[in-house]
């Protein structure tokens, strides 16, 4: 257990590692841990998530503090300042497909270190990278990914490290969690010593997280509102 995120990073964090980030968007995302690393001031990052987030939310602080060399992700369209250090050549990007992406992680960390795909078979995604056949269909070779230092947000930790994600939050987080050296964990609710998430609740068993801190109560980011206007009253049909 540490007090806050900084201390939960300290000695983790050099430049040139790979960071691997759990969440969606801003769904699901460790935002302490990711102001922890833009205050350490670390550089030529890459980093491993589903995309880079918004403008000045989240990964955008990284790319804001041009931290970042090279970026994995499946999706960048939502933002601009993104676009801009990849055009200007800043920012190297590595493009995978959401499912390869995550299987990527998921064989990281379970120790498989290259797995056959069809996706991306006769696309950009697939140049370069060695072809096989398989029941007369061409599959194309994807390397594991592991992370020198996972970042992952929970919605409740128990004192051993057993990790439980609620709803839309869950997306990438188990996958990351398991693909770190090192894997730090902001966690929303911290149970008391002596307490234990129930072993049919557990999602990220304690054995892969390293570090574990209780997250900082904030307001949470939505990337879109959408929301449909409400009938005046007297009115609905």
């Amino acid at each position: 257990m540490f007090d806050d995120a900084r201390d939960a990073l300290a000695g983790a964090l050099r430049d040139g590692i790979t960071l691997a980030v759990g969440g969606f968007g801003l769904c699901g995302i460790p935002s302490d841990l990711i102001e922890a690393v833009r205050d350490s001031g670390v550089r030529d990052l890459t980093v491993v998530s589903n995309n880079m987030g918004v403008d000045g939310i989240g990964l955008g602080l990284l790319l804001e503090n041009h931290q970042v060399r090279k970026v994995i992700a499946s999706y960048v369209g939502e933002n601009k300042l993104f676009a801009r250090q990849y055009l200007d050549g800043e920012v190297e990007v590595e493009f995978a497909p959401q499912g390869t992406l995550a299987e990527r992680m998921r064989a990281g960390g379970a120790g498989v270190a290259a797995f056959y795909t069809r996706t991306g078979v006769g696309t950009p995604v697939a140049e370069g990278k060695p072809h096989e056949e398989f029941d007369g269909r061409v599959h194309v070779l994807e390397r594991a990914i592991i992370a020198d230092v996972a970042l992952v947000h929970a919605h409740t930790a128990d004192r051993a490290g057993n990790l439980v994600y609620r709803y839309a939050a869950r997306n990438f987080n188990p996958l990351v969690a398991t693909c770190g050296k090192v894997t730090v964990v902001e966690t929303e609710v911290l149970l008391d010593e002596g307490e234990y998430v129930g072993p049919d609740l557990v999602i990220t068993p304690g054995v892969y997280v390293n570090r574990l801190v209780a997250a900082r109560a904030r307001a949470k980011e939505i990337e879109k509102l959408t929301v449909r206007p409400r009938p005046v009253a007297g009115t609905e049909a």
